[in-house]
């Protein structure tokens, strides 16, 4: 089943998403190759797609888990919930209607 991981960052997280970023997005590559993930991305904190030193208010991960309790181990585990940019973390089910 597909699951949604929708995170909202802590105030001035940039530097430390930066920092955290390599492995962060390691980990999303590997759902990537098992053909698991959807979509992935940041939340800009303003109203564009590069939003500079104004950095991001949080992120989206659609991807296939075998249970809840998998996506939410998994979300437990980012790297960027380590590194303290997500101030928190909410972990769905998702049914994808369209495209």
């Amino acid at each position: 089943m597909l699951y949604a991981i929708i995170s909202e960052d802590v105030s001035n997280s940039l530097e430390r998403r930066l920092a955290a970023r390599p492995d962060h997005l390691g980990r999303l590559e590997k759902l990537r190759d098992e053909g698991r993930l959807v979509l992935a991305g940041p939340h800009p904190a303003i109203d564009t797609d590069n939003p500079g030193d104004a950095g991001f208010s949080g992120s989206l991960v659609v991807a296939e888990f075998d249970s809840l309790e998998d996506a939410q181990a998994w979300a437990d585990a980012d790297p960027y919930i380590i590194a303290g940019v997500y101030a928190k973390v909410i972990v769905k089910p998702f049914k994808k209607v369209m495209p």
